[in-house]
């Protein structure tokens, strides 16, 4: 098993290092790149659907994907324990009708030994925007001092 750094118990600057990894694999859209930060067994609750093991994350995502155009997400550190992250975080999308939406939500993490994913537990809202009101333009710039995003 090869190690997916950093590693738990967190401190504050690794807590944040794994939530801007997890952003920024997100932000590819890359079903396969992103499972790969979960174990092969990892337990996920997304809204209403329930997931087992990286096969039906990666058939999740591709069809999230295929769903949520021009999808592009920010994700902040909320609160952290030795092996569990809380995140808040807010993505925006259009549909295949032009419709753009912003989705708020908060997820909670639990990591293994080996800084994989075992548990990711997502509740999600979504708004109807117009596409003047977006904010969220693609990846997050590197080295950005983005602050965080407001809540409404």
């Amino acid at each position: 098993m090869t190690d997916r750094p950093p590693l738990p118990p967190f401190d504050r600057p690794s807590a944040m290092a794994k939530v801007q990894a997890a952003e920024d694999a997100w932000n590819t859209r890359d079903p396969e790149k992103v499972s790969m930060a979960y174990t092969t067994d990892s337990v996920w609750r997304n809204r209403d659907t329930f997931l087992v093991g990286r096969p039906a994350i990666v058939d999740f995502l591709s069809d999230k994907w295929s769903r949520e155009l021009d999808y592009a997400l920010r994700k902040n550190l909320w609160a952290f324990t030795d092996d569990r992250i809380a995140v808040r975080f807010q993505y925006e999308s259009h549909d295949g009708t032009g419709q753009w939406w912003r989705s708020y939500g908060n997820e909670l993490w639990e990591f293994d030994e080996h800084g994989l994913m075992r548990r990711r537990e997502a509740s999600i809202n979504d708004l109807r925007i117009d596409e003047s009101e977006r904010r969220i333009f693609g990846p997050r710039p590197k080295d950005s001092n983005e602050p965080d995003l407001p809540t409404q």
